[in-house]
């Protein structure tokens, strides 16, 4: 699955988690904090839904 985050307005990065191995990745190459904290949201929304979102919205 590919998402689309960033700051405010500005979805400048982009995340791909493998549905097979659950493995993260961000094109830029800088999985940092922000890039696992949300990692970690969309798979624990992946666990909760049994599948995963299309989209997912939330600010720390």
């Amino acid at each position: 699955m590919r998402y689309e985050f960033g700051f405010e307005d500005r979805f400048d990065r982009v995340l791909t988690i493998d549905s097979r191995t659950l493995e993260a990745r961000v094109e830029d190459g800088d999985f940092n904090a922000a890039a696992s904290a949300i990692t970690a949201k969309i798979v624990n929304a992946w666990r909760f839904a049994g599948g995963f979102p299309e989209r997912m919205m939330f600010a720390s």
